[in-house]
């Protein structure tokens, strides 16, 4: 496997970390702040450097490069494998009537099936419901094929998320790459490290992804209730204080942040679906809980590899970011702790994760955790 990562700072000219290498037709990550992405030359400028690349973008909350977390850049990660393959589609929401589920069929029919190993998605991040796109995407997936990626991000705006493959970012973009080749070895896993508290309640009435009422009750005056003068700052605040959801007919907790609120139906619109009868709880973390889960879940990353990771894509929540503050860097550094110094790191800060619960095979939406997904030859 070939590696090259550089950098763009503000202002800046591109950095590379080392020596320049030679591409024949290298699959090209690009995550950047959305006002970097929304340069009319960005495509251009990323196809001057590698002009026979594959290039995929996406909007962050934030950069992640080697060990260290960027705001305001550009970072690139140039790969070429030795042996296997990939191969990656796009499609926009607007062709689907902002129907996820279909647009996720769509790209898994796109790709072919023989030899798929893994399938790694880039999304549009304010407008998506991201179960319904992993749904979707699980429904033609042959059995054993794994799912991890992330929901772009605009730092804590939410105004407008964009990715792309081959030209200009824009909205609506939904990005999947599909590896090929039996002997890449692909490990995903994630960790939150959030604790719940407060009164437990039952989801009384929703639809998919957006939340009316819990206990009979209107959904958002609860929340602000809880929130108190924090309230004023929504749905940014939001962010410090997700939901844990477990569903009726399930064991494990998924949190859940808030996009968005909804202040004429008195509702909050979530990441991801909150089905009817679920219970709910309003969560919290701390700086070193965040951390901790970060190393976390590099050791459920590495269970069971057989070999040393070479690459490492690393989406971590914009929550999380808001907690770590001065100390964002330290997540890194924990993952690093876990999965070894030779990966080469690459990742963004997203508004939604997308991989398995550890030991399993069925992909989640998640928010709020730290998510990897290990690349060997």
């Amino acid at each position: 496997m070939i590696i090259e990562q550089g950098i763009k700072e503000k202002n800046k000219d591109w950095q590379f970390l080392e020596a320049r290498k030679e591409f024949k037709e290298p699959l090209v990550f690009v995550f950047g702040n959305r006002y970097a992405l929304e340069s009319e030359n960005i495509y251009e400028e990323i196809k001057t450097i590698y002009p026979n690349g594959h290039i995929v973008f996406g909007t962050t909350s934030g950069e992640i490069l080697d060990s260290n977390v960027y705001d305001e850049s550009v970072v690139l990660t140039a790969v070429e494998f030795e042996k296997n393959s990939f191969k990656v589609v796009r499609e926009n929401m607007s062709s689907f009537d902002m129907d996820v589920e279909e647009l996720g069929n769509s790209l898994v029919k796109s790709l072919p099936m023989e030899g798929l190993n893994h399938v790694f998605i880039i999304s549009e991040g304010t407008n998506v419901n991201g179960s319904g796109l992993i749904k979707g995407l699980e429904e033609s997936l042959n059995v054993g094929v794994s799912i991890s990626g992330g929901l772009c991000g605009d730092d804590a705006r939410f105004e407008r998320t964009l990715a792309s493959y081959n030209q200009n970012p824009a909205e609506g973009e939904v990005v999947c790459i599909g590896f090929y080749g039996d002997t890449l070895e692909i490990t995903s896993a994630n960790y939150g490290g959030w604790t719940s508290f407060g009164p437990q309640r039952t989801i009384t009435k929703s639809k998919n992804n957006i939340l009316y009422e819990l206990d009979g009750k209107p959904a958002l005056d609860l929340y602000k209730l809880y929130l108190g003068e924090k309230a004023n700052d929504l749905p940014e605040a939001a962010l410090l204080f997700p939901l844990s959801v477990q569903k009726p007919d399930s064991k494990e907790v998924i949190v859940r942040t808030i996009l968005n609120i909804d202040e004429e139906n008195n509702a909050m619109i979530l990441a991801g679906d909150v089905p009817e009868g679920s219970k709910v709880q309003l969560m919290m973390s701390t700086v070193d809980d965040i951390a901790e889960g970060a190393s976390v879940a590099g050791d459920y990353a590495m269970r069971g590899r057989k070999n040393e990771p070479e690459l490492a894509l690393l989406v971590s929540c914009v929550g999380r970011k808001l907690v770590l503050d001065q100390r964002t860097e330290e997540e890194v550094e924990e993952v690093i702790g876990s999965i070894g110094s030779n990966a080469k790191i690459v990742g963004f800060y997203s508004y939604g994760e997308l991989a398995p619960f550890a030991g399993q095979k069925e992909c989640k939406l998640h928010n709020q955790t730290m998510t990897l997904s290990l690349f060997s030859e």
